[in-house]
């Protein structure tokens, strides 16, 4: 069971969105609370400015590779009907479109709603940026930014690992992109101990986001959200994100980006998009595109499962 048939990756990949939908990430303690606690004594122990590069490497390697190894031994010798399961676990333990909507949606009421206080905590529980002093056009700019974002690190990014390598390709996929969240910064401190984590998830992510931003062209303004993409996304600092944010906002025709409080700093980011400033309908809108990309894909794993049991039989 160490390689899925097309049929069978497809089926199980569809119950892993289906898990996802309905049950969403745990409730009680997440296995990534215990996996950042350890990456973040990890880091402390490791990061101490001598070999920081190598460093980094290391303790990137010490957390992502042995879960891996064990998660694909599991698939490789447990009976076919367990080593789904264990596929299905894993590919929910990586997607994450529920707690996408959970984090954002909340965000979108509290503006509509005027409480700029509360969409103020809210939003600044999903994004690294200062929110304390956000009005209600940089509130809705950074949900959007973070819904078009996550939705390929959450969704997509997981779903093309599964495809490629089963549940230990989307565990690498979410354990290394969590890696990227907590020590990806060009600050002083991670500069050169993040290195690792940031190059491997421009790595592994490189794929993903280009159908990411495929997806979003697809899935609204596909002429507007092509112009963005072609045009806008290179002048960002990300090499996968420029992709997914300037395809995302040109299919919303909304403007995100420009200034932001980043660690105490003011960061002037070029805009992308087009269109409308960002508004709470906005974020709504950004949420559906992600909905709408995700069935998208899934209707493609039907094609593909129903034309391989189509072939089998014929060639049967």
């Amino acid at each position: 069971m160490l390689l899925l048939s097309v049929y069978a990756m497809a089926m199980l990949a569809l119950l892993g969105v289906i898990v996802d939908r309905v049950f969403g990430e745990p409730r009680t303690r997440h296995p990534l609370v215990g996996f950042g606690t350890l990456a973040t004594k990890l880091e402390a122990r490791m990061n101490t400015g001598f070999r920081a590069r190598p460093a980094g490497m290391l303790a990137w390697c010490a957390l992502v590779v042995p879960p891996v190894c064990i998660a694909w031994a599991l698939v490789s010798v447990l009976p076919f009907a367990y080593a789904c399961l264990v596929h299905v676990l894993l590919l929910w333990f990586a997607l994450g479109a529920k707690s996408l909507r959970e984090h954002i949606a909340p965000i979108a009421r509290a503006l509509s709603f005027g409480d700029l206080d509360g969409a103020r905590v809210l939003t600044s529980r999903i994004v690294s940026r200062d929110t304390s002093q956000a009005d209600e056009n940089a509130l809705s700019r950074a949900a959007v930014e973070s819904a078009l974002e996550n939705g390929n690190d959450a969704i997509f990014g997981a779903l093309f690992w599964f495809v490629v390598a089963g549940g230990p390709g989307a565990l690498m996929f979410r354990l290394a992109n969590t890696l990227d969240a907590m020590w990806g910064y060009r600050t002083p401190r991670f500069l050169r101990f993040g290195w690792a984590a940031a190059r491997i998830d421009d790595v592994l992510n490189f794929i993903p986001a280009r159908l990411t931003a495929a997806t979003y062209a697809l899935a609204g303004d596909t002429q507007m959200a092509w112009h963005c993409w072609r045009t806008q996304a290179r002048s960002w600092d990300s090499p996968n994100a420029g992709p997914v944010m300037a395809s995302g906002a040109g299919s919303l025709n909304v403007l995100i980006g420009g200034a932001a409080v980043y660690h105490g700093k003011l960061e002037a980011r070029p805009t992308l998009g087009a269109g409308h400033s960002a508004n709470p309908k906005h974020v709504v809108a950004a949420l559906r595109l992600v909905e709408r990309g995700t069935l998208l894909w899934l209707a493609v794993l039907l094609i593909l499962a129903v034309a391989s049991a189509t072939s089998t039989t014929t060639g049967g």
